[in-house]
């Protein structure tokens, strides 16, 4: 088992990033799938997760700030857009009010005029009032003076001659005219001021209504200047926070990347040893079986009989896994879209639901050949289950919460090995089952 030792060291620390959320999605630095006692490779592999778990804190501190940077950068331009939309919003009002505000101030403009038009006409009645009331009154008091009515009976009892009398009939015609119109000019003048001092009446409610719609939109033109302004500012002030959230997301970004760029390097080179591993795993079962065949040969020439088939290594029952939990799958095998660094990964095992403590067992039989910390998968524990239908077959049990099974043990199907958890890069308790065929991760399901 290897422990981690103490202090931090610039590993790869983009290995949680690439992660799926809910197990290890690289394959990176497997165990020797090899028997009781690992060859080189295994040695390699240690040394390599030797260096990724004194990274751990780089790894969980990176990606834990990668995840709060991105949501605050996120949550940065949410509250950007929004902030936009209502800026606009309220420039679109201001607009509307200023426009109105303009139409406010030409009703104004026209009723105050016609207010000033309608008080002058009012004046103007007035004045001709005053004058055909002067007139009238002139005419009544010359008509009371010479008492009109009395001229043609004074005249015709004078015994004036019909001349004389025709006349005086003239002459009171004329006064009595000149007195009607005089009253008819002053009717005619009393009921066009009444008009007029009407149309002034409406006139000043005119002028009192543009004067209350031309303030409320001088009003509402003030308080959206002062929203708009408002509103400008906080744009300015989320659009600083977004572009230092960005930075800083960016940032994050870019060197979880790097890291994660030189963990494929480090995952493909360990690979390689694997596969070549696998072969000369093959190569001495081959070799043996070989051997023995020689053997028997040897053992029926002496027998003076027909050597026997010699039967391949041992397999579990007809060459299949058995399930490592009783339960479902919660994430397939397969490659998935980072959202974050906008990358294909590979999600390289078979997710099973498995509350905390659940009994983890061993696929076949084999010998456990490793186990121990990482940074992504968490307690890791790998066995070897030797060559099974021509091929040399490992799995692999991540993040677990404790371990039964010892390196060096040989297991049985369906033995308890471990318990399940949610160490290492994981959103809850569960677990990650990876199948290594040939030194090549591949799809558990196509073994189970």
């Amino acid at each position: 088992m290897v422990t981690k030792p103490r202090g931090r060291q610039p590993v790869v620390t983009a290995c949680c990033l690439v992660l799926s959320l809910s197990a290890g999605v690289l394959a990176a630095v497997p165990s020797a799938p090899a028997a009781a006692r690992p060859p080189d490779p295994a040695a390699k592999k240690k040394e390599l997760d030797s260096k990724i778990n004194q990274s751990k804190a780089d790894l969980d501190d990176a990606s834990d700030q990668l995840g709060k940077s991105v949501a605050a950068y996120n949550q940065a331009v949410t509250k950007y857009q929004a902030v936009q939309v209502r800026y606009a919003a309220a420039q679109g009002q201001l607009a509307a009010a200023k426009a109105a505000d303009a139409v406010a101030a030409g009703k104004l403009v026209a009723a105050e005029a016609a207010l000033r038009t309608a008080a002058s006409d009012v004046a103007a009645g007035e004045q001709q009032i005053a004058e055909k009331r002067a007139v009238a009154g002139r005419a009544v008091r010359s008509a009371y003076q010479q008492q009109n009515g009395l001229v043609g009976l004074s005249i015709a009892l004078r015994g004036a001659a019909p001349a004389d009398i025709a006349t005086g009939m003239q002459v009171q015609r004329n006064v009595f005219g000149i007195q009607s119109n005089a009253i008819t000019n002053l009717n005619n003048a009393q009921a066009q001021l009444a008009s007029k001092q009407v149309k002034m009446a409406a006139a000043e409610k005119d002028a009192e209504a543009a004067r209350a719609e031309a303030a409320a939109t001088v009003q509402k033109v003030t308080e959206l200047t002062k929203q708009v302004a408002a509103d400008r500012a906080e744009a300015a002030a989320v659009a600083a926070v977004k572009l230092t959230a960005f930075k800083a997301a960016e940032k994050e970004k870019n060197s979880e990347l790097a890291q994660y760029n030189s963990l494929l390097r480090e995952r493909n080179r360990v690979q390689q040893m694997l596969i070549a591993q696998a072969k000369a795993e093959k190569a001495a079962a081959a070799r043996r079986k070989a051997a023995a065949e020689a053997a028997e040969r040897a053992r029926a020439r002496k027998e003076h009989r027909q050597p026997r088939d010699i039967p391949d290594p041992p397999s579990t029952g007809d060459g299949r896994l058995g399930y490592p939990v009783s339960s479902y799958i919660t994430s397939p095998y397969g490659m998935r879209f980072h959202p974050v660094l906008h990358i294909w990964k590979l999600h390289d095992g078979t997710d099973f639901r498995a509350p905390c403590g659940t009994p983890v067992r061993a696929a076949a039989d084999g010998v456990v050949t490793d186990k121990y910390f990482n940074g992504g998968y968490g307690n890791r524990l790998f066995i070897s289950h030797g060559v099974i239908g021509g091929h040399s077959i490992t799995t692999v049990y991540n993040h677990l919460s404790k371990y039964k099974a010892h390196v060096g043990e040989r297991v049985q199907r369906g033995e308890i090995i471990a318990w399940s958890g949610t160490t290492g890069y994981s959103t809850g308790c569960h677990l990650h089952f990876m199948v290594y065929k040939d030194g090549d991760v591949v799809n558990p399901m196509g073994w189970l």
